[in-house]
């Protein structure tokens, strides 16, 4: 990312002067290496933020106004409102998300003493399951905590960015997203108990391997999806297990009490969701463990097991993630690979040796263009940092 173009668009977009300084901040996307929608479940995941993301530049301003301009919406102009009127609008768009995060830090911390001009530019695809919202939200959350010195706690950030998006946004969706983002930890996974919040970093020895994303190209709507519609699916397969088992959620049980307890579901559709909650879970803890041995042959097994279980228990694949993920697997020096985020189109990622990462993206490119008839976008990612403020290291 070009930094100085991002601070001469600022200053052309916004060219009166605010109160003191331009300050410019990243904030991460992330992928999810293993452990997907086991959030909402109480279960495990483990994800990582990558060094694609989310930039924003930021200026105090002397009244009560909110000035938003994104690069990559900028058919949308600069969107502004007061500090007392953060309704959500859908003429706002893309803009509800950092409105959310301000409400809701007004709401917990009291009243901003003045506005801001944020201009925003980022570079992951939209739409693509990688969590461009979550990095958005942790973003606005960061650059408000920071230009107005609130030292607010990382955790409590976190929660509020999920708290836009399940009440503002009405998006029913877990913490992990938000957490990743958040907590980050260059060259680590962070394996988070989405019951509790507790995480533990796990460094991710990729040594003689890279990450590969592959965008389907398929836009993704979570609010759209039928996200809410598995969500629901699980609490109706939870409240039957509860009637005779102590448990709070699916991830309480092991791969053994769910075989033993799953005729109390009595409907098939619902016996395959919860399948996938309990045994997803189990995956990510051996997940962890197959990493701090360093039996990387093992992580990729659970990775393809991790893709079965989510197209044929869950069905959140389809086609296109099918077909990357299937042509993945019969690449020389893959790993493993499988479908990261909600599904229902965006990203899959893969491990692949180093060395054979051109010809994997070549031959699987070209199998994809031939089955779906477009093609796909691969990108090689670096495991970073979370969200944090980047003008120290660039003045």
């Amino acid at each position: 990312m070009d930094i100085q173009r991002l601070i001469s668009k600022f200053h052309e977009i916004f060219p009166v002067d605010g109160k003191g300084d331009v300050r410019l901040f990243f904030s991460p996307g992330r992928i999810n290496l293993i452990g997907e929608h086991t959030d909402y479940n109480g279960g495990h995941v483990f994800p990582s933020a990558i060094t694609y993301g989310t930039y924003g530049v930021a200026r105090r301003r002397d009244d009560q106004m909110i000035k938003l301009y994104s690069m990559n919406f900028s058919d949308k102009g600069v969107i502004e409102f007061p500090l007392n009127d953060l309704d959500y609008r859908k003429e706002h768009d893309w803009a509800n998300y950092p409105k959310g995060m301000i409400r809701y830090i007004q709401d917990a911390y009291g009243a901003l003493p003045g506005g801001l001009d944020i201009l925003i530019n980022g570079n992951i695809p939209n739409g693509a399951g990688l969590s461009s919202s979550a990095s958005l939200e942790m973003l606005i959350g960061v650059i408000v905590s920071e230009m107005f010195d609130l030292k607010m706690d990382r955790i409590e950030l976190i929660k509020l960015g999920k708290k836009v998006e399940n009440e503002f946004i009405g998006v029913n969706s877990g913490i992990m997203d938000q957490f990743a983002v958040g907590m980050g930890k260059a060259d680590s996974g962070i394996l988070l108990d989405c019951n509790t919040l507790k995480y533990e970093y796990a460094p991710l020895a990729l040594d003689g391997y890279k990450i590969v994303i592959m965008n389907t190209n398929k836009r993704r709507e979570l609010a759209d999806s039928k996200y809410n519609e598995r969500r629901s699916e699980c609490e109706k397969a939870l409240s039957r297990l509860k009637t005779v088992l102590d448990i709070q959620e699916l991830g309480d049980l092991s791969e053994e009490e769910f075989e033993a307890n799953k005729k109390l579901i009595a409907d098939e559709t619902l016996i395959k969701r919860a399948r996938h909650a309990v045994y997803e879970n189990q995956r990510t803890l051996k997940a962890l463990q197959a990493l701090r041995k360093g039996e990387m042959k093992t992580f990729g097994k659970l990775m393809n097991d991790s893709h079965h279980s989510l197209r044929e228990d869950y069905e959140v694949t389809g086609k296109e993630l099918d077909t990357l993920v299937e042509a993945a697997w019969k690449q020389d020096g893959a790993l493993g690979a499988r479908m990261t985020g909600a599904g229902f189109g965006g990203c899959a990622i893969a491990i692949i040796a180093s060395d054979k990462v051109e010809e994997f993206i070549r031959k699987v490119g070209r199998e994809y263009q031939e089955k779906i008839g477009y093609g796909a976008d691969f990108y090689v990612a670096s495991i970073g940092d979370g969200t944090k403020e980047i003008t120290k290291e660039v003045v």
